[in-house]
């Protein structure tokens, strides 16, 4: 799992290039908490242009990451997903709460 960021303006874009599994969450976790941190945006899109494989540990790493962005007075928006990570996302029904975009 490869995670990048790009700041611009009150906006941080971080990019998921790999796979997103139970194996990876945490780590991914402690490392967005730290982007966030860091930059403080109004703003956080959440790239998953990159990802191969997503399993059901990333519908937590969302939720945790639209938790943290809600406390800081933000907004999270999902882009750039795939198939099979888009299944992962409609079957959990997460679209009611974070805003999706294939």
């Amino acid at each position: 799992m490869k995670l990048t960021t790009a700041q611009e303006g009150g906006k941080l874009t971080l990019s998921l290039t790999g796979e997103l599994d139970h194996h990876e969450a945490k780590a991914l976790v402690r490392k967005l908490e730290d982007c966030l941190e860091a930059a403080m945006p109004r703003d956080c899109v959440l790239d998953l242009g990159g990802l191969r494989f997503m399993d059901s540990s990333g519908i937590a790493v969302i939720l945790k990451l639209h938790r943290r962005m809600n406390t800081l007075g933000g907004r999270l928006t999902v882009e750039n997903v795939g198939q099979q990570p888009l299944r992962v996302l409609d079957a959990s029904g997460i679209d009611r709460i974070v805003d999706i975009s294939a």
